[in-house]
């Protein structure tokens, strides 16, 4: 499991082929099943496969670019009703979001967590029909690697500390 961790890297290149229902399905469940403040598990999630789509998605956000080439993405959204503590759907968010990168890595796919919130959040909402209580938050686009991403630890004794600074 730690080497599973310890090896995941971002992605941004892929070959062209389609990523099956059963990973996706296998990797959203995956990014449901992360912890969350209370137990509210306050997020919404929109998978991505059609190209026109996430081209024009592409066009708008310009961390996204690499968007247009995966086969598929997942829209990591915080839903403002579902949360049990006012703000906290962003800390639910991230572990979910840690959790399909994971989830995209162990099926031996590649991908990588784009930016969404709050800066391209608007376009988003606009674009997907997405309504006011749902916040779009982080995109992960994926897909079959092209090449595989060298490893080096990044592990830095300099930046642990003990019980103290």
């Amino acid at each position: 499991m730690l080497t599973l961790i310890n090896t995941r890297r971002s992605v941004r290149k892929w070959i062209e082929k389609p990523v099956s229902e059963t990973d996706i399905h296998d990797i959203v469940e995956a990014g449901m099943n992360a912890p969350s403040a209370g137990n509210e598990q306050a997020w919404q999630m929109i998978v991505l496969t059609d190209k026109a789509l996430m081209e024009k998605i592409s066009a708008t956000n310009k961390n996204i670019a690499t968007l247009r080439n995966a086969p598929a993405a997942i829209l990591v959204c915080g839903d403002l009703n579902a949360q049990k503590y006012d703000g906290y759907y962003v800390h639910d968010c991230c572990a979910a979001t840690e959790n399909i990168l994971l989830a995209i890595h162990a099926k031996g796919l590649g991908g990588v967590w784009g930016n969404v919130f709050p800066d391209h959040a608007e376009g988003f909402r606009q674009l997907l029909n997405i309504p006011a209580d749902i916040i779009p938050f982080s995109i992960i686009p994926f897909g079959h690697i092209d090449g595989v991403p060298a490893y080096e630890s990044r592990f830095n004794p300099q930046k642990l500390h003990f019980n103290q600074w």
